[in-house]
């Protein structure tokens, strides 16, 4: 499936948000990319504003326009509060997890696991990044590639603990999605409520 294979500093630098991954050039240069980066702007209209904060969630996610506005239709016919929901759902999805659960470093790295048959879901191999996990589903790394040097790696790090919805065993290097985040839980600095404004025109 196609993915965004572009310039990623250039993509962080347009927004000024490290999207994927720290990134040292955003300390460095920051403003945006391009000849006018460093000269007066004018003062972006309220449609701009609103496409900037859909396509910064669709990069930090690493998802393509159709599956977005997808997404967004799906979390629109749910309950409860539409720009909330289709965060959750963008958390929920499996490539996403496997990052928080700190299996790999950025979520591309994550998404190169789960296409290469690294990641079990409930015991069984899911190798689609865009599953969606449902509350008390279990993630394990595969029992070939537990000593991956990628992953053994990552852990180290120790990022999980940062996210109370999900659950982490590092004996058996399974986690568990053990509840819905709620939006003040979802560390991403995304306005969701501007998306939501966008597509309702």
């Amino acid at each position: 499936m196609a993915r965004y294979t572009g310039p990623k500093t250039k993509i962080a630098r347009r927004f000024n948000d490290p999207i994927f991954g720290p990134d040292k050039t955003l300390q460095k240069k920051a403003y945006p990319p391009g000849q006018h980066g460093r000269g007066r702007r004018r003062k972006p209209s309220e449609y701009a504003i609103q496409l900037a904060e859909k396509q910064k969630a669709k990069y930090t996610y690493g998802l393509l326009e159709k599956q977005f506005s997808n997404l967004f239709e799906k979390a629109s016919k749910r309950g409860g509060i539409t720009g909330e929901v289709l965060l959750q759902l963008l958390e929920s999805r499996l490539d996403n997890v496997v990052f928080r659960l700190g299996l790999a470093p950025t979520r591309s790295a994550a998404r190169q696991l789960v296409l290469h048959k690294h990641v079990l879901v409930n015991g069984e191999l899911v190798n689609i990044p865009s599953f969606s996990l449902k509350i008390g589903d279990l993630v394990a790394v595969r029992e070939k590639s537990k000593s991956l040097q990628s992953i053994t790696e990552s852990l180290s790090r120790g990022v999980v603990s940062k996210y109370p919805w999900l659950e982490w065993d590092s004996s058996q290097l399974t986690g568990k999605f053990a509840v819905l985040p709620t939006r003040e839980e979802i560390p991403e600095t995304v306005k969701e409520q501007l998306i939501v404004e966008l597509y309702s025109k």
